[in-house]
């Protein structure tokens, strides 16, 4: 069985997930924070063992959705070895983004 994919992220998807994560202290509780944390370990653990569970965006060709919880969508695109993050989406942001 295949040991799953590299996950690699982008600096975009780096700093969406900073921005996301200062968001939260500052919004949340600490139970709160742990549970999205371990919703997108979950999520990121499921997408590289497999990558293309989660279905292709309607509006990028080649970048996929995983939904972490309702306020946050993970964006990703499957490479040859690797599956590349491309954002950690804010619903609450504009969305008319380029990785929709």
């Amino acid at each position: 069985m295949k040991s799953g994919y590299k996950i690699l992220w982008t600096e975009n998807a780096i700093a969406e997930l900073k921005e996301t994560t200062e968001y939260l202290e500052n919004n949340w509780s600490e139970k709160e924070l742990k549970a999205f944390a371990a919703k997108l370990d979950h999520t990121v653990e499921l997408i590289s063992k497999m990558p293309e569970l989660f279905p292709e965006s309607l509006h990028k060709k080649h970048i996929r959705k995983a939904v972490i919880e309702k306020h946050n969508n993970l964006y990703y695109r499957i490479n040859k070895n690797s599956v590349e993050i491309v954002s950690l989406f804010a619903n609450k942001k504009n969305p008319n983004t380029k990785y929709l």
